[in-house]
């Protein structure tokens, strides 16, 4: 019976012991992906296709950067076949990088584009379907009759494909699944998988094998769940495409950063995928870093520590669910996961508390908080030097805090088990004990397991730290222990891009799962020195906020750009930032077209939406609510829908 379960739930090699998952090797020209070969960086021009040097240049831009593919929109037959000037002009230039031509809506666009690049992207949620947003039920006989709609579209393309040696990547998104698709398996993990699956089954019958997949969503945990249950699928019917992995519309700056690396990080690091797009709203060489920095920090991981192995995968790794934990104190629970800030090693000053979002008013004498004020302080040693913030939790080490005058002032830290059990007092309130992998395999764990005052704060060393973590949070579902845990992680000889990406992809694959109940960061520089306070605090913020499992501030869905754009996305995001950043939890999205548009609106509250030159298109949610204004009115125009929906509030009254 493990067997089976173990079956069904199969998503990677191991849940244990790092290995890249191998896929079948398909050649993009001269540069195979998949196989034994390395994780191929790509990323997407954002010029006009038909500008035939602005589109050259820019693609120089990025394979100096360090893109392995260049990919380039073809929203029509006119953009198709200028991919042919596009490509001699590079190759007379020198440059020989696969090119990728990114279809959608235009099948015959698709057609032309095959004998040209050395590969095509298609969507098989709009290569033939047109979408109208209804849901209705398909019986199986129009059902079927739609399939037959795909092949006769799809198979002159893969006969094309076939001819000119040129591969395909079937592209899902979670945001343009067809009506069929949605009707039959809703806006899921499910429907996404069997959109590319409709279309991979006609490949495989057409004996044409030269095929990658992605399963992309602006919703982290939705990309992580979709991918994972195509690799399982994929398993049953004995199938084994390579992968390319994004976070699409994962928008700008730092924010953009943490998301991709919560979603595309948490799938690297049970050795998924065979090439990457990091999308940002910023410009395509840009992103090339981001990528960089993600796939080369599994260079050498298969020579981590050995982790205790695991039979059965306790959760469904197809869907989200939080562990169940009881209360300690307003952590775990029903509670949001909670952010530690770390002052054991600083100057405490009114300064340093206003960088972890705790401002002090001598004019009022209070705490002015931010929405993004750490929740705890642990002070090792040190003394707390005025009134904390109320609510505000410190924590000491245990020998500090067994000789405070008053130990309700702070709760003890407890290094390690057998601490916690020879105590001289312990918390009535609560205790935070420091755990590894090894200690809750020890006899004397069964003696603090369940105690109603504990919460457990776990750590590790491991090169593959964060399937040790998962493996203390498997053990804990599997011998039915509910404490709440705090993970805590350190980093050191790292930059503040590294730490970024890092620590978001570690803590975010966790909760990503459902696990953690806190957020405990600390991190050193290439010379030694703490990384600041403020910043840690806002990227765990950040990562709590990729995983959707604590919201603090307005989420944008921001498309990367691309030939489509039918407006400057960078500056329309920053001026739509600027208006609206102070409305806590409202996702607002912005898409430079209707490609991913009206699917995207599905995650976000607000769409703004190019829609024509110098037109847009407000949505809320899927549907339309305001076609074709003037961009000059548009931001306007968005704010006044979301003060009639009551979600407005003034600057400063949060």
């Amino acid at each position: 019976m493990k067997n089976k379960i173990e079956s069904i739930k199969k998503y990677c090699n191991s849940l244990t012991s790092y290995s890249r998952y191998k896929t079948r090797e398909v050649y993009i020209g001269d540069i195979p992906l998949g196989g034994n070969n390395p994780i191929r960086i790509q990323s997407m021009t954002t010029t006009n296709t038909m500008d035939t040097i602005a589109t050259v240049e820019q693609s120089i831009r990025m394979i100096k950067a360090g893109c392995d593919y260049i990919r380039i929109t073809a929203p029509s037959i006119n953009e198709a076949k200028n991919l042919l000037n596009i490509k001699n002009e590079l190759r007379k230039r020198g440059f020989n990088t696969p090119l990728i031509a990114d279809i959608h809506y235009t099948p015959n666009a698709a057609e032309v584009a095959a004998r040209i690049v050395e590969k095509v992207r298609i969507n098989p949620g709009n290569f033939v379907d047109k979408k109208k947003f209804q849901i209705v039920e398909y019986t199986d006989e129009q059902y079927n009759e739609e399939l037959e709609k795909i092949r006769e579209k799809l198979i002159p393309l893969i006969k094309i494909c076939k001819e000119y040696g040129t591969a395909l990547r079937i592209g899902t998104n979670h945001g343009s699944l067809s009506d069929r698709i949605m009707s039959r398996y809703g806006d899921t993990p499910f429907g996404m998988v069997e959109s590319a699956l409709e279309f991979l089954r006609i490949c495989r019958e057409e004996n044409f094998h030269s095929i990658v997949l992605s399963m992309k969503a602006s919703n982290p945990q939705v990309m992580v769940q979709a991918y994972r249950l195509l690799v399982n699928k994929m398993e049953e019917e004995g199938m084994n495409y390579p992968l390319h992995l994004g976070v699409t519309e994962a928008g700008f700056g730092e924010d953009g950063r943490i998301k991709s690396a919560a979603g595309i990080g948490t799938l690297l690091e049970d050795g998924l995928g065979d090439t990457i797009r990091v999308s940002l709203t910023e410009e395509p060489e840009f992103e090339v870093p981001v990528a960089k920095i993600l796939v080369n920090r599994y260079k050498g991981r298969e020579n981590h520590k050995p982790i205790i192995d695991i039979e059965e995968n306790p959760i469904n790794p197809f869907e989200y669910k939080r562990r169940e934990t009881f209360e300690v104190s307003n952590i775990g629970g029903a509670t949001v996961p909670k952010v530690i800030a770390d002052f054991s090693e600083e100057v405490i000053s009114l300064s340093l508390m206003k960088s972890i979002g705790y401002n002090y008013s001598e004019k009022i004498d209070k705490w002015l908080l931010t929405d993004s004020a750490a929740d705890i302080i642990y002070l090792g040693k040190k003394d707390f030097p005025f009134e904390p913030p109320p609510n505000l939790k410190l924590i000491f080490d245990y020998e500090k805090w067994i000789h405070l005058n008053d130990r309700t002032k702070g709760f003890p830290f407890y290094k390690n088990v057998y601490e916690f059990l020879n105590a001289e007092a312990n918390s009535f309130t609560i205790n935070f004990i420091e755990l590894n992998i090894d200690e809750i395999f020890l006899d004397e764990f069964e003696n603090v397991k369940n105690n109603f005052s504990v919460v457990f704060v776990i750590n590790t060393d491991n090169l593959h730290g964060m399937a040790e973590q998962r493996r203390i949070f498997f053990e804990l579902i599997l011998r039915d222990i509910k404490n709440p845990v705090i993970i805590k992680r350190f980093y050191e000889n790292i930059d503040e891009e590294e730490l970024r990406l890092y620590s978001a992809t570690d803590f975010g694959a966790l909760f990503i799962d459902g696990f953690g109940d806190g957020v405990w960061i600390n991190a050193k520089d290439k010379y030694g020195n703490n990384i600041s306070r403020e910043f840690l605090n806002k990227t765990s913020f950040g990562i709590l906020q990729a995983a959707r499992v604590r919201i603090t501030k307005t989420e944008y869905i921001a498309c990367p750009s691309c030939g489509r754009t039918l407006f400057d996305l960078v500056e329309v995001t920053n001026k739509i930032r600027k208006r609206t950043e102070h409305l806590k939890g409202v996702k607002i999205a912005i898409m430079g077209c209707i490609v991913n548009g009206p699917g995207e609106m599905a995650d976000a509250d607000y769409g703004y939406v190019g829609s024509g030159p110098g037109k847009i298109t407000l949505y809320k949610g899927k549907e339309i609510v305001k076609r074709n204004i003037s961009d000059q009115n548009a931001l306007d125009e968005l704010i006044e829908l979301i003060k009639n929906d009551g979600k407005w509030i003034e600057r400063g009254e949060n």
